[in-house]
């Protein structure tokens, strides 16, 4: 572990970045250049006590949790990721096609995206990133964990999944999932999380197993979903997709047209707060 270059290099990401490039106000009295430390703490998921210790070289070693939270709260870069570790004494984690780690980019289009449902999305169908009206929208499923963090994974295996989407849009999503878990396969290869979902899925699912068979791959989307909410009831709703394949994952956005009632619906998902789950 090298204290002295660790500290350093937080330092000046922690100075590079901006307020504005993570969602938050920079207000009239910012004297400090680029963010302070207790807002990378918060961003990160830690104490600021914890946090400045390590950024002034008197903290203890920092685990490979505690990078990732790191990096993600800092909006690193994969390669700038890869070198915090191995300042901090660790092995850099594996790259692959299949990474919860978020672009900066991907993070400072969501940053801006507060008031809007939008959420960040891997091959696997799962969600990395959601803002607030995301989750009062589809829930909060960024706090999933195993094989319930893909919503491919529950859509053929919690019939609660299936309360998001109108029942006679079901088969048409199956189609879909389907499609994108082989994709997902293709890509990440025969020994992958996609392989290993899609041969368990085969054994738990019929209709999976129905689908998988049939071979179908690259099904379009015509960018228009049905959403069942339940206190809003359906809304129409336009899903744009913004893709970065350098690390397989999705920004999804959530909108509707002005002046429609599912615009209208849209106003009032802060005021129903995050949806719970199973409805």
């Amino acid at each position: 572990m090298d204290r002295a270059q660790l500290a350093d290099f937080l330092r000046t990401r922690r100075e590079a970045l901006q307020p504005e490039d993570v969602g938050l106000p920079r207000g009239p009295r910012r004297r400090t250049r680029g963010l302070r430390r207790e807002e990378i703490a918060a961003l990160s998921g830690m104490s600021s006590d914890y946090y400045t210790r390590i950024e002034q070289s008197r903290g203890p070693q920092p685990s490979e949790p505690m990078l990732a939270a790191i990096a993600q709260g800092l909006h690193l870069s994969l390669d700038e990721r890869d070198h915090l570790f191995r300042l901090a004494g660790h092995s850099t984690p594996r790259r692959s096609p299949r990474t919860d780690h978020v672009s900066p980019g991907l993070m400072r289009i969501l940053d801006r995206l507060a008031d809007t449902p939008a959420q960040v999305i891997n091959g696997l169908a799962e969600a990395l990133m959601q803002t607030g009206p995301a989750t009062a929208l589809l829930g909060k499923d960024t706090e999933r964990t195993g094989p319930d963090r893909s919503f491919i994974y529950r859509w053929f295996t919690d019939p609660d999944a299936r309360l998001l989407y109108p029942e006679e849009d079901h088969r048409l999503h199956s189609r879909l999932f389907a499609s994108d878990l082989r994709t997902a396969n293709s890509r990440q290869g025969p020994d992958s999380p996609a392989a290993r979902m899609a041969a368990t899925l085969t054994e738990l699912s019929p209709e999976f197993a129905e689908l998988w068979s049939a071979h179908e791959v690259g099904l379009h989307r015509d960018g228009t979903k049905r959403i069942r909410h339940p206190q809003l009831g359906i809304l129409e709703l336009h899903c744009q997709s913004l893709y970065d394949m350098d690390q397989a994952q999705a920004l999804l956005v959530f909108t509707a047209t002005p002046g429609t009632e599912s615009y209208e619906k849209l106003q009032l998902l802060p005021a129903v707060g995050e949806r719970a789950p199973g409805t």
